[in-house]
């Protein structure tokens, strides 16, 4: 296993759509496990393959440390088959750091995924997992928390943004 960089915001990766996993080989054994280990010590409860630089449809979650219920969960071509109610939540991601905003969600999920070895499962979510599987599967998507708030919020962050960079050089 390896750490793998945190690619930031802008990275042109994290806004590409990623391609579907289709061989479950020891190339993506060795992806997810490196993906596990760099969650772990970011420390984050959730890490999409775009997020380490690989436009694949993969992701992994574990919130046991806020519910023990919910060990490691890796995700292999997930999708969204059913959603129910409405949350915001406050937000934060490994690739944006220092940076958290209230994010609208549904409250109730379930996703059909694949899991390591390629079997097809269901997670039948609410609370804390539905919304980090939510926030996961966006990234996946090539969406990033700063496109699910307000054009107001987005211009505010993108102008700090922007000032931030200015003062580092």
């Amino acid at each position: 296993m390896a750490l793998r960089e945190i690619q930031k915001f802008p990275a042109p990766v994290l806004k590409k759509k990623t391609a579907p996993v289709s061989v479950f080989d020891e190339n993506l054994q060795k992806l997810i496990d490196d993906m596990v280990e760099t969650m772990y010590a970011a420390p984050g409860v959730g890490l999409a393959a775009p997020q380490v630089g690989v436009s694949k449809s993969l992701a992994v979650i574990d919130i046991s440390s806020r519910d023990e219920k919910y060990p490691l969960i890796v995700l292999i071509n997930p999708c969204i088959v059913r959603t129910d109610g409405e949350i915001e939540f406050e937000e934060g991601c490994l690739s944006i750091p220092e940076y958290t905003a209230k994010v609208r969600r549904s409250e109730n999920l379930i996703v059909r995924a694949h899991d390591r070895e390629g079997r097809e499962f269901e997670i039948d979510a609410g609370g804390l997992l539905a919304i980090a599987l939510q926030h996961e599967i966006d990234h996946l998507e090539g969406l990033l928390l700063i496109d699910r708030i307000s054009p107001l919020k987005r211009e505010f962050f993108k102008k700090r943004f922007k000032k931030a960079q200015k003062s580092e050089k």
